[in-house]
């Protein structure tokens, strides 16, 4: 076991303009112990990237969201996402998860999926009428999960151009100083606020409401973290089932035998959804560091309390001592337990919604355009911390 502060290596390493997993993981998933690398900002952290060493940090109370805060976290921005359910451990973490998970549990959202296979195949629809070439991004891809998110939450579609710059600023990796950071999270909190404002004026069956009615009848959240929760549904809920409807169109069409049997065999999509979130590395590089609050051995490394240490989920989801064949692309792969909606207290709250939201936009793609093939060059996302198509032009 070692405790020595190696010389850090610069990070993150994976392209923004790809979806491939970058080699220098396997040569660091294959050495002894932990890497020390250090991002464009903050200070050196760890990196893991084998899986059973992410399940421990992810799920080990020993490891700290919370304790980033008093610290220079490692982060690919100048500016820095506090507050919300991510900055948080428990208990306080749980007494706001508590507040939203029922909206989100497995019975509630299979009602919604007649809901969201009408919008998919109604979004589809409209983007064949108009006629190749087409953007999949602004046509399909991004207006599905935003139409679900908008309703569930109680926010007005109409307002996507606002709050789409907002969530691009909040995933921002470079283009913004601190200040422009800080200035543009604001402009966001304040346009909830007066969402919230207009709830409590007219309620509505939605989640805000009820979120409301958990802040004013029953005191079980500040107003600050109100909307800062619903901030969180808000950019969670749509950005990332945005960025990976095109990318797993992207990968599928590079393996066309495995698009071949899903066409055939629609029930094969479930299982394709699991694997596409285990082979597709959507991150630049690795976020949201945990800290260390005692010494802790992991992966052969001293990790020394107050340490930071960052998980590779991408290249923990291809650790060949976890996943048979891990660099191959299989939609039949069985006891999927990938790590694409991480692990622990911080799992993802809206992964049975996203899994809905990637099913039945994998369905409306195969039913109404199973010709479908890339018309021109992508453009790819950059200084995001998310990978995946600005804009993805098709045809059929």
């Amino acid at each position: 076991m070692t405790s020595t502060d190696t010389e850090p290596v610069a990070y993150p390493f994976n392209e923004a303009a790809s979806l491939t997993l970058a080699e220098q993981y396997d040569r660091v998933r294959d050495r002894d112990g932990l890497q020390r690398v250090r991002l464009p900002y903050g200070e050196a952290a760890w990196l893991v990237t084998r899986y059973a060493d992410a399940r421990l940090v992810l799920g080990d109370n020993r490891f700290s969201r919370a304790v980033a805060a008093t610290h220079d976290e490692p982060r690919q921005s100048a500016g820095r996402l506090t507050g919300g359910l991510l900055s948080m451990d428990p208990p306080e973490h749980a007494r706001l998860r508590t507040l939203v998970a029922k909206a989100f549990t497995v019975r509630r959202v299979e009602k919604l999926r007649p809901a969201v296979r009408e919008l998919a195949e109604s979004l589809l629809r409209d983007m064949v009428e108009a006629g190749p070439p087409a953007d999949l991004v602004d046509s399909f891809a991004l207006p599905l999960p935003v139409g679900v998110i908008c309703k569930l939450l109680g926010v007005p579609e109409a307002d996507r151009p606002r709050f789409r710059v907002w969530s691009d600023n909040a995933l921002s990796s470079s283009k913004l100083t601190a200040e422009e950071f800080e200035a543009s999270r604001n402009e966001l909190r304040a346009y909830m606020a007066e969402l919230i404002a207009e709830h409590r004026k007219h309620p509505a069956d939605d989640l805000m409401t009820a979120l409301i009615e958990a802040r004013d009848a029953h005191d079980k959240l500040s107003e600050l973290e109100l909307v800062d929760l619903c901030v969180g549904i808000l950019v969670a809920g749509h950005e990332t089932t945005a960025s990976q409807i095109p990318n797993f169109l992207c990968v599928l069409l590079d393996h066309p035998d495995q698009f071949a049997r899903m066409r055939e065999d629609l029930s094969l999509i479930p299982a394709a959804v699991e694997e596409l979130l285990r082979f597709v590395p959507l991150g630049v590089g690795a976020g949201q560091p945990r800290y260390a609050t005692e010494d802790v051995e992991v992966g052969g490394t001293l990790v020394r309390a107050g340490e930071p240490v960052l998980v590779a989920i991408g290249a923990a989801n291809r650790d060949a001592l976890r996943f048979d064949d891990s660099g191959r692309l299989d939609i039949t792969r069985t006891d999927n337990s990938h790590l694409g909606f991480g692990h622990g207290v911080h799992h993802c709250l809206g992964a049975p919604l996203a899994r809905v939201e990637l099913q039945e936009a994998l369905r409306a793609l195969l039913l109404t355009v199973p010709g479908i093939r890339l018309a021109g060059d992508i453009d790819w996302k950059t200084e995001m911390i998310v990978r995946g198509p600005r804009a993805m032009p098709v045809g059929w």
